[in-house]
């Protein structure tokens, strides 16, 4: 069993209900859903660079996935997750909007906000007491070899390589794309998500996802929401 502390929109935004739909499943209630018929991709093909995202849900990584330390369990997880949403002020990041890393597409900011970048290591570093130590395979995994100094640095102290400052906020929406197939997946993409981009996104929840054994579909195991800004709620009122 893994754990990992993702962000998500709630089980029913409209945000949520798009991208299951995208990607052909739904991490909340495990609905299947079929591939998506575009004009310029073939369904295998979309199915295939969705493959990656849909097993993991729909989501943006904030404490990578890990195996509980053998001193603590899961119900103490889970009460620290409720403590510490309950804490935690909601947020809006500002704008977000479809972008490529690499070769994969995502919604991301579309700037660095450093409201975003604290919440994300806090988050990192009030549950790394849960985290099991990685195991030589795991690191392997990592491609050492291949990060940043700064990257394995964080590997060693917080088991992933993109936390603190190498943290950068993504919801990935397809796995690898060919570089002859990107501008087809980039306007499917626009066209899928335009409701969504170019707007801000409320950060006011914190999703428990497990993976029950390597491999298998993650599934939210818990959604909790943040406490209120005080601030939106002077704004609000």
């Amino acid at each position: 069993m893994r754990y990992a502390l993702y962000f998500s929109p709630a089980r029913d935004h409209a945000l949520t209900m798009a991208a299951a739909r995208w990607l052909g499943r739904d991490a909340f209630t495990g609905e299947t859903f079929p591939v998506p018929q575009l004009a310029d991709l073939p369904a295998d093909t979309v199915a295939s660079m969705t493959a990656d995202p849909r097993r993991y849900g729909f989501h943006a990584t904030i404490k990578a996935p890990f195996e509980l330390r053998q001193d603590r369990t899961e119900a103490e997880l889970i009460a620290a997750l409720e403590d510490f949403a309950g804490k935690m002020p909601s947020f809006d990041i500002p704008n977000v909007v479809v972008g490529q890393l690499g070769r994969f597409f995502a919604l991301i900011p579309n700037q660095v906000y450093p409201d975003l970048q604290r919440f994300a290591a806090s988050v990192v570093e009030a549950f790394e007491p849960f985290r099991a130590p990685l195991s030589e395979a795991d690191i392997a995994r990592r491609k050492p070899e291949r990060l940043t100094v700064s990257e394995r640095a964080n590997l060693d102290r917080w088991g992933y390589p993109h936390v603190m400052d190498d943290f950068r906020f993504h919801m990935t929406l397809t796995g690898q794309v060919e570089p002859d197939l990107a501008p087809a997946m980039r306007r499917a993409l626009d066209q899928c998500f335009a409701e969504f981009s170019d707007r801000p996104l409320s950060i006011d929840g914190l999703a428990l996802f497990i993976e029950p054994s390597r491999g298998e579909p993650f599934t939210v195991h818990r959604w909790l929401p943040l406490a209120q800004n005080s601030d939106k709620r002077k704004t609000d009122s």
